[in-house]
């Protein structure tokens, strides 16, 4: 107890509110949205503690959330999702990269920069961008240049793509389908996908990770392209724990309430996530994305979430 009270005692104001909104956005009244806006509300206002490392924390829970998803996945499910879902998870990828090196080519945007734009619009974000950066020995400024422009995309897709699914009244899968080929960061899908209904959650889940595989062959390639390092990659080796988390729930189904637990709370865990990377959005980073590879980053986004979204609409 006594060191319990030696460590709020340590906490300054600007701890207290944020570790206490923090708190608040594990209760059921936060949704995705507001958590993002209420993190980037305190960035705005300098109530970030500086003494922590949010973005290590938030990558840790964002992994640890994502495989307690795993339990709440039936196997059958997400093999038939998969399976469908993989040509146009393929097709997204490369014609994305492939457009993306023809406007960095026309916007006269630095080469690398647009590769990391394009890897993290084709795949998974910032995930991506990680990964691709060291392989292709990209300096800081282009990682934290194609990162800045994906994180605004991000915020934004959080907000619209829920209200175009309503609008459209798309079913619970094809809005699951869409918000993991069309959105880029893995919390963002899920995000978006939490906030249309767990049956979208689920497919969204499952096509993403599926999707986020992806990231190690294109590395490689990225490597070869730009004659960097393939030894830099990183692989995301909570993906494997995802899967295997859904194998203990095809393999152990006497557990389910326990699952349903871990499921519902990791759902609540990534609400979190998304208040820490909202307070990582700042108004210098917003400057520091530019006008061109922000316009780079839109029209990416714009063909392959609308050109996704046509696909699934005429397939259903």
């Amino acid at each position: 107890m006594s060191a319990v009270h030696s460590f709020f005692n340590k906490l300054s104001k600007t701890d207290g509110i944020f570790i206490a909104v923090a708190l608040l956005c594990l209760l059921p009244i936060v949704s995705s949205p507001i958590a993002l806006v209420l993190g980037f509300t305190l960035a705005t206002f300098g109530l970030v503690p500086s003494q922590f490392n949010l973005a290590a924390l938030t990558k840790k829970l964002l992994s640890y959330s994502i495989i307690g998803l795993g339990f709440g996945i039936q196997l059958d499910q997400a093999i038939e999702a998969s399976k469908q879902g993989l040509g146009l998870i393929v097709a997204s990828i490369f014609c994305t990269l492939l457009l993306g090196y023809i406007l960095t080519k026309l916007l006269r945007i630095d080469q690398k920069t647009g590769h990391l734009i394009a890897s993290g619009t084709a795949i998974c974000g910032g995930s991506a961008i990680a990964a691709v950066a060291p392989a292709i020995n990209a300096k800081d400024d282009q990682t934290s240049l194609a990162l800045a422009t994906v994180f605004v995309l991000n915020a934004i897709a959080l907000f619209i793509f829920p209200v175009i699914g309503h609008y459209l009244e798309m079913s619970q899968h094809a809005f699951g389908t869409w918000a993991a080929i069309a959105i880029h960061d893995t919390s963002s899908v899920v995000g978006a996908a939490g906030a249309y209904g767990d049956e979208a959650l689920k497919t969204a889940t499952t096509l993403k990770l599926a999707r986020a595989l992806w990231i190690i062959p294109i590395a490689f390639l990225s490597a070869l392209m730009f004659k960097g390092n393939s030894k830099k990659i990183g692989v995301p080796f909570f993906i494997l724990f995802y899967c295997l988390a859904i194998g203990v729930a095809y393999l152990l189904p006497d557990f389910q309430s326990l699952y349903s637990a871990i499921f519902s709370m990791s759902k609540r865990v990534l609400v979190v996530c998304l208040f820490l990377i909202g307070s990582g959005i700042t108004i210098q980073k917003l400057r520091a994305a530019g006008i061109q590879p922000l316009l780079l980053g839109v029209l990416l986004w714009v063909c392959i979430g609308g050109g996704s979204l046509a696909y699934i609409q005429l397939s259903s």
